[in-house]
């Protein structure tokens, strides 16, 4: 019972860890992007 528990606990934070980091990347992309259309 435990095991189990521990496995979709882990599972769910590796997701939590990939959903965030792709949010930061997105963040840092639409910044950069916009910092370049405001400098033209």
């Amino acid at each position: 019972m435990a095991a189990a528990f521990f496995s979709e606990f882990l599972v769910e934070l590796i997701k939590l860890v990939v959903l965030g980091v792709v949010a930061v990347a997105a963040i840092f992309c639409g910044k950069k992007l916009r910092d370049r259309k405001d400098a033209k």
